[in-house]
């Protein structure tokens, strides 16, 4: 894998700097994209270059067009190409019922996690089609198997984005493009540890280990481990697969 480009959204905390940082291992040059969070973005930055990568922070949000625009062609002009996109740029929703949903928080939500990431994908792909082989992966979620309550925008955005990874595995075979899922259950994240405070009242995410699958809460490095596996070559006949990261199933509730 060395030698190759990878642009990962969302790809300066949590999650996405566990991928950022998994490929770098792997001999990627990483570009992440960051909406918000300018240090940590430059955090991961510095660590992907200790690791004797090159890496590139973009700005932008993924439900904006011309952010998607503009960070593409960033990363072209930086690196001279990439070769693999991964949909990980997220947004909680705010655990309300349907009734109670502000339907500006459902367009935002679902815009962030599904109509945005098809916009990226329809300005990344031409540019993909060029190499042998690309790859894509979306970070979805299991919250498409459970669809829990008062989770609605969420639950919707992630359907969506996992219905546009299997169209495009479809669209995209003949152009050497795989396109694949990975879906994490709960994740010691920022945004993990914001969901286990207000779902049921748990400050430390940590306390959840006794009881989660291999004693311990799932880590950023569990997700990246699958999205390493889906753009290797041990992977190179595998396109339109979910892979669920949850241990097996999680009851933490």
């Amino acid at each position: 894998m060395a030698n190759r480009v990878a642009l990962v959204t969302g790809g300066g905390r949590g999650i996405g700097r566990g991928i950022s940082i998994g490929l770098a291992e792997d001999g990627f040059d990483v570009a992440l994209s960051y909406r918000k969070d300018v240090d940590a973005a430059a955090e991961t930055v510095a660590m992907i270059e200790a690791l004797g990568r090159n890496a590139l922070a973009v700005q932008g949000d993924v439900s904006v067009p011309d952010d998607n625009v503009r960070n593409v062609q960033e990363v072209i002009e930086h690196f001279g190409g990439f070769h693999v996109l991964v949909n990980n740029g997220g947004i909680a929703s705010r655990g309300r019922s349907v009734v109670d949903t502000d339907p500006d928080e459902l367009l935002r939500v679902v815009a962030t996690h599904a109509l945005g990431p098809h916009h990226l994908c329809s300005v990344a792909i031409p540019h993909l089609r060029t190499h042998d082989r690309a790859d894509i992966v979306v970070i979805s979620s299991v919250a498409t198997i459970t669809n829990g309550a008062n989770g609605a925008p969420y639950n919707m955005g992630k359907a969506a984005l996992e219905a546009l990874a299997v169209t495009l595995a479809k669209e995209e075979r003949a152009n050497g493009i795989r396109v694949n899922i990975v879906a994490p259950g709960l994740v010691e994240t920022d945004m993990g540890r914001r969901l286990v405070k207000g779902a049921a009242g748990i400050d430390d995410i940590t306390s959840l280990n006794a009881t989660m699958p291999f004693g311990r809460v799932c880590q950023p490095e569990d997700i990246a481990g699958a999205v390493r596996f889906f753009v290797s070559a041990n992977a190179g006949y595998v396109t339109g697969e979910k892979l669920n990261v949850w241990g097996g199933g999680q009851d933490w509730r």
